[in-house]
């Protein structure tokens, strides 16, 4: 194990010392692609800058798990008082750009995968290091997930201490227009387009969707964002607002668009339904397992590529801590590390046999 664990440290600081903000990760996939090819008896393959692994013991009889985790960064903080490039270990610390998000859990799944590759384990076990997941972009998960054929369940390694989050929510954006007529404010002309867009606001402010998730709780829209008029004396006959719509499991991201359309007068256009709320129940094996492993469950504040895996039973638990995350001086603790490996082990031992 502390072989292992070493190996997983090298690889984790080979990836820091490699620029890989998001969309610009080639140079990191080739690290991770000929890291696996020199150490799995899988077949590595590659989709843009995706690097995946299917253990040899296959058997499409089996469950299959996806246990993924990215090796993107975003960009670094112009906070950061050291070189976000360069690995630097002090004090248990491993300091560097993506060391905690998701670098981490990145070497500890792989390090997992391969001490159990040839375990006859039954499930499949379809380990893959993905590329845009800060940007939900086009070349990472949305491109990975269907050249990977039929995925049972995920886990989703971002840092969460090792805990297990069962449910993160879902997020549309939505541009609204209210439409009014211009005229003079002098003459109390035209139809105030920004009084219309209030008419709406509060609509909003007030609605309560029918249904509710026994995880996630409500839907919670918010207006952020309003922008309306040209000059002082001319009332406005267009005024622009924006809609944050936190959505959960109770409705799919499209329902809860047609509902809100429903509800407003204003001309309305969503910007993407692709982040989708996860949940996953207590019922569920991958719970199961990690409650067996004395892991906590709790509902992520923050979203990750669970949002884009929709219709995947998906738990997400990894290594470090989110607030550490996209900060200056981002770190993560070599103990965390070997943690991580250990829990992964157990956890993947455990699962399917709780019953």
């Amino acid at each position: 194990m502390k072989t292992l664990t070493q190996e997983a440290i090298d690889l984790l600081d080979r990836l820091i010392a490699t620029p890989s903000t998001s969309r610009d990760e080639a140079a990191t996939a080739d690290i991770v692609e000929a890291f696996l090819k020199a150490r799995v008896k899988g077949k590595v393959e590659r989709i843009y800058n995706n690097v995946y692994v299917r253990t040899p013991l296959w058997d499409d009889s089996r469950p299959t798990l996806l246990m993924n985790s990215h090796h993107d960064t975003v960009r670094p903080s112009t906070s950061y008082t050291r070189d976000p490039y360069e690995p630097t270990h002090e004090e248990g610390r491993i300091y560097g750009l993506g060391s905690n998000d998701a670098g981490g859990s990145v070497v500890s799944l792989i390090s997992a995968y391969r001490y159990l590759e040839m375990e006859p384990l039954p499930y499949n076990m379809l380990l893959a290091i993905s590329a845009e997941e800060e940007v939900m972009g086009e070349h990472g998960m949305r491109a990975l997930l269907p050249t990977l054929g039929h995925i049972d369940m995920a886990l989703v390694g971002e840092p969460t201490g090792m805990q297990a989050a069962v449910g993160e929510r879902g997020l549309v954006v939505m541009d609204c227009t209210a439409h009014g007529i211009r005229g003079h404010a002098a003459r109390n002309e035209g139809v105030n387009a920004l009084y219309k867009a209030m008419e709406d606001i509060e609509r909003i402010r007030n609605y309560r969707f029918e249904r509710t998730s026994p995880l996630l709780g409500d839907i919670k829209m918010t207006v952020t964002q309003i922008s309306a008029g040209t000059q002082h004396n001319v009332v406005p006959d267009e005024c622009k607002f924006v809609i944050d719509i936190r959505t959960t499991d109770a409705y799919s991201n499209e329902e809860t668009v047609k509902i809100v359309q429903q509800l407003l007068e204003a001309d309305t256009k969503e910007r993407s339904t692709r982040v989708h709320a996860s949940a996953i129940y207590t019922e569920h094996p991958l719970v199961k397992a990690a409650i067996a492993i004395g892991r906590e469950t709790f509902v992520s504040p923050t979203t990750s590529d669970m949002a884009l895996m929709h219709g995947i039973p998906s738990l997400k638990m990894g290594v470090g801590q989110s607030s550490r995350s996209h900060g200056a001086d981002e770190y993560v603790l070599e103990s965390e590390i070997e943690e991580g490996i250990k829990v992964y082990i157990d956890f993947l031992k455990t699962l399917f046999h709780t019953e």
